[in-house]
């Protein structure tokens, strides 16, 4: 499991730029103006090989009492709950205050692990003023630049290392007998019990009409056709923003965990309501994690043809990237369509763990670009020569040859294609990576 960092402190003291740095993006608004960040921002990061969550808090008041400033605490407050470790962030130009003393009284009380970054130290690695911050007696004082990215690597270093992180397995998801462990995942209120629960054919679960009726992933052993299953139904990842419920915001690491986990995501779409904007980004993160996926689309019963045609028309447009995947309509409540997924379900997870062979690789390599040539780039032309498996769920696939740092998108997406075909890759991710031979006689002078 990827571990949790929390990034804590009060307002204005570089919180959301610590965070782009740590997940290397833009996706946390930063500016010079207090309280910009309210609710909880999540993003992924990786040291090395180790891959990390962070979350970016508001300004906390651990005291706040009533208003904005109680919910952003709350929620501050859920996120160093989840966390494994917290990184407590203070401004060291505008030196040491009252609110920072209250915080660290706070996380001190908590025990859990806890790093204090001197941000915005650019060019005071050295200087006195770091002395002061030792008095909230939560040890060293790393000095960083959020801004600059200075110190940032060393800072890491501290809040993962009380965590003695194993080295990363990366094929250890695979690795669960002959159990294929399956989350069920979506917006809240799409009818993921109620599906959970037309398989089993029991109320096993609870379902109700009311979003955020799921806390917690919920884990129900099953068994279909002679194979082994681990049913995972995850609490509703909402829109920030939309979430006020202390008690459904804790539910939002697990249920990233449980997809990161699952050796198939099921993603289960409203055909009431189209595909959102954070179904997309739920998808997008299935498949950042490399997961095999089967999409379902639940309440086809509660739509007439025109609507029909609106959800797939929404589809094909905002989650276009997942066109290897299969798509199901179907009704969980009336149970219709949902034997069908299970056929799905078993050929994405094939596809996932597919032995690709070397000599067949480079054989569909060599076919490709006879079919098709690379274009020219300048004095020199993309020359692929061979191809080898790098890897297993997601399937990973390793072209080798000269200047392949110049073959178009367009062209790489040929090669998967025609990969996939070969493989018959059907429901799952494939990473094609390229790696293009060093000329030995590059280094050498002439003689």
């Amino acid at each position: 499991m990827k571990p949790v960092i929390a990034l804590v402190g009060r307002t204005n003291v570089g919180k959301s730029t610590l965070f782009n740095r740590l997940t290397r993006s833009r996706d946390a608004i930063v500016a010079d103006a207090a309280g910009l960040t309210r609710d909880r921002h999540y993003g992924l990061g990786r040291l090395g090989r180790h891959e990390y969550i962070v979350v970016d808090t508001g300004g906390f008041e651990p005291d706040a009492d009533s208003g904005i400033y109680r919910e952003m605490a709350r929620q501050t407050e859920q996120a160093i709950a989840e966390a494994d470790v917290v990184i407590f962030v203070v401004d060291v130009r505008a030196g040491l205050s009252a609110q920072d003393h209250d915080i660290a009284v706070y996380l001190r009380r908590l025990g859990r692990p806890c790093v204090l970054a001197g941000n915005k130290a650019e060019g005071m690695q050295e200087s006195a003023l770091l002395g002061e911050f030792y008095e909230l007696g939560l040890g060293q004082v790393h000095p960083v630049s959020a801004a600059h990215g200075q110190g940032i690597r060393s800072l890491l270093e501290a809040a993962l290392e009380p965590l003695a992180l194993p080295e990363p397995d990366d094929e250890a998801v695979q690795d669960h007998g002959n159990t294929i462990r399956l989350a069920v995942a979506g917006r809240p209120n799409v009818g993921k019990s109620t599906l959970i629960n037309a398989w089993l054919g029991e109320e096993r679960l609870v379902a109700f009409d009311l979003p955020g009726t799921t806390r917690d992933a919920i884990t129900v052993p099953f068994e279909h056709r002679g194979q082994k299953y681990e049913l995972v139904d995850t609490a509703g990842l909402r829109r920030r923003g939309k979430v006020f419920e202390t008690i459904e915001k804790f539910s939002v690491v697990k249920t990233l965990r449980a997809i990161e986990s699952a050796h198939v995501v099921l993603l289960l779409l409203d055909a009431t309501q189209g595909v959102t904007d954070q179904d997309a980004h739920i998808a997008g993160y299935i498949l950042e994690s490399g997961r095999a996926v089967v999409v379902a689309v639940n309440k086809w019963d509660a739509v007439d043809d025109y609507q029909r045609q609106q959800v797939q028309r929404s589809i094909e447009n905002r989650l276009a990237f997942m066109k290897f995947a299969t798509i199901h309509f179907i009704s969980a409540a009336r149970r219709q369509g949902i034997a069908a997924i299970w056929d799905s379900i078993r050929k994405a997870y094939h596809a996932s763990i597919c032995k690709m062979p070397t000599p067949v690789l480079t054989r569909v390599l060599l076919e490709s670009v006879q079919f098709q040539t690379p274009k020219r780039s300048g004095g020199s032309r993309p020359k692929p020569r061979y191809a080898h498996q790098g890897g297993m769920n997601p399937p990973v696939i390793v072209v080798h040859g000269n200047s392949l740092e110049h073959l178009t998108d367009a062209y790489k997406r040929f090669l998967e294609g025609r990969f996939r075909k070969q493989f018959d890759l059907v429901g799952t991710p494939l990473r094609v990576e390229f790696k293009t031979s060093k000329n030995p006689y590059t280094d050498k002078n002439d003689s």
